[in-house]
């Protein structure tokens, strides 16, 4: 065990799996398809992260976390390799001029089309310290837009495009609609998730596949996009063949206590 306040360097199978996750690098930026299992950083209880570990690759002077994405979420990740190009980034997600979408299964059958959710969350610790997100009329604001692109006979595989960035906002809000993320097991009831489990899912169906900033100044505009893994492929013609409502994408709950 690492003395406390002592550098873990992450193990040679981690450094080469994040290294051969780079989808982008410029003079900027480098952005990672993030696997799911690996926080953004390390902390309570987690000896490193992704930025734990880029940083271990020694390649980079200047090298910090732009945005964050859940540890069981897989997908885009953008890191800087310079103040301004930081700022820059950071100023984009404070005044809701990125452009973020995600590829979420969903439980359930969906009805209609779109649907907007606009609900404020708040974030609330339990005794045993896990962090549980609830909708509140006095937490932070935040929106999410659900649209279906492949529905199947107990689930719908919706896009996700988020006007913000709350902490767990897409699972929290997918359960207000009444379809809890599959593979969710803090907000999704394991029952009735079930036969998600038994088509081969092993985790949480969330994937960050597009991450867009728009140009500022010296910096073009950048858009990003990461292609699902297999394990959620494999899920989805599993879905498939039980005989779908409408066509797979190609693309590259239980409630709080």
């Amino acid at each position: 065990m690492a003395e406390k306040g002592e550098a873990v360097r992450p193990p040679d199978k981690v450094l080469n799996k994040l290294r051969e996750s780079i989808i982008f690098e410029d003079a900027h930026y480098v952005a990672i398809n993030k696997p799911a299992g690996f926080a953004a950083h390390g902390g309570s209880g987690v000896p490193y992260g992704v930025i734990e570990a880029i940083r271990a690759l020694n390649r980079y002077d200047f090298i910090e976390l732009c945005h964050r994405l859940d540890r069981d979420t897989s997908g885009v990740l953008l890191m800087a390799k310079s103040r301004p190009a930081l700022l820059r980034a950071q100023k984009a997600l404070k005044e809701g001029t990125t452009e973020k979408r995600y590829f979420a299964l969903l439980v359930g059958k969906w009805r209609g089309e779109d649907r907007d959710v606009d609900s404020a969350l708040i974030s609330n610790r339990l005794e045993s310290g896990e962090r549980m997100v609830e909708i509140d009329d006095d937490g932070k604001p935040a929106k999410s837009r659900f649209s279906p692109k492949a529905k199947y006979r107990d689930a719908t595989l919706c896009e996700v495009q988020i006007f913000s960035g709350r902490t767990h906002q897409i699972r929290v809000h997918a359960l207000s609609l009444g379809h809890p993320v599959a593979g969710d097991t803090k907000y999704g009831d394991r029952e009735e998730q079930k036969f998600i489990k038994e088509l081969g899912l092993k985790r949480m169906f969330l994937h960050s596949h597009l991450f867009a900033l728009p140009k500022d100044g010296e910096f073009p505009k950048l858009l990003l996009s990461a292609a699902m893994g297999d394990e959620l492929r494999a899920v989805l013609d599993k879905l498939n063949r039980q005989g779908p409502v409408g066509p797979v994408p190609r693309a590259k709950a239980r409630r709080p206590r």
